[in-house]
């Protein structure tokens, strides 16, 4: 059932792969077949699949490697009654695999994890989805297809190569304008925020475990036209900011570019 109230579910959807870190994983017990279900950590690729760090001791890789199928419930941001919230439940597979590349958008997310990640029966898991299964409230239930919740990254190939520069450039030369996303265009608390991840449709934020999406006013495909959508959000923000201390008649400030 499709929701008929302006409610966009696969955009919802999109947002909470983007902020979720933990969700409860679902396999099948190797042998019998039983569920099984597990907490754990959970990244994003670049299209926006989840990724997860499993170690061959544990008893979901262990069924993993026996079936592939899993599913993967992820619950969205907020307070009060989780049952009045969002949250999505992924049916896919679970497949390893050794990109460097997957592994440093997991640890950017999941710094702790460096500590063990190197260990021999450690390894990143992606999992292909197939199909996702949206609950938002009362008649906002709806069925979407992994096209509709991932990103497409195929002509993208200029910015993910810069994807990695790009974030250690923000996380070092651009703290305040991190910290003027966060508070003046998310709504959130000040501090250390940092950028963990940057596609082509958003920009995913952190601070400690709490994660934000800002999405693009635009898809960007290269460094350039990330770098123009930057500059564009930076100063959407400062100028948010500039309002809000005119209205308690204070001056406006400046910010990096």
């Amino acid at each position: 059932m499709v929701p008929s109230d302006g409610f966009d579910p696969a955009s919802a959807a999109k947002t909470v792969l983007r902020e979720a870190r933990s969700g409860a994983l679902a396999t099948l017990m190797r042998g019998s077949g039983d569920p099984y279900c597990s907490l754990v950590n959970v990244a994003t690729a670049a299209d926006g699949a989840p990724l997860l760090l499993l170690s061959q001791l544990a008893l979901h890789t262990v069924n993993i490697l026996a079936d592939d199928r899993v599913s993967l419930l992820l619950r969205g941001r907020g307070e009060g009654d989780p049952l009045e919230g969002i949250r999505i439940m992924l049916m896919g597979r679970a497949v390893a695999s050794g990109e460097d590349r997957l592994r440093a958008a997991y640890l950017r997310r999941h710094p702790a994890a460096e500590a063990f990640a190197g260990y021999a029966d450690f390894a990143i898991y992606r999992m292909n989805i197939g199909r996702v299964h949206v609950v938002a409230g009362f008649g906002r239930i709806v069925d979407l297809s992994a096209r509709d919740v991932l990103v497409d990254t195929s002509d993208a190939g200029p910015l993910l190569a810069a994807e990695a520069q790009a974030i250690a450039h923000m996380n070092a030369d651009h703290a305040e304008a991190l910290a003027l996303y966060a508070t003046k265009l998310l709504g959130e608390e000040g501090g250390s925020w940092r950028c963990v991840g940057i596609d082509p449709e958003g920009l995913e934020l952190q601070r400690g475990g709490s994660a934000r999406r800002l999405p693009f006013p635009r898809r960007v495909t290269g460094p350039d036209s990330l770098r123009a959508v930057l500059k564009e959000l930076a100063a959407q923000a400062r100028a948010a900011g500039g309002d809000a201390r005119a209205a308690r008649g204070e001056p406006s400030q400046g910010g990096p570019a």
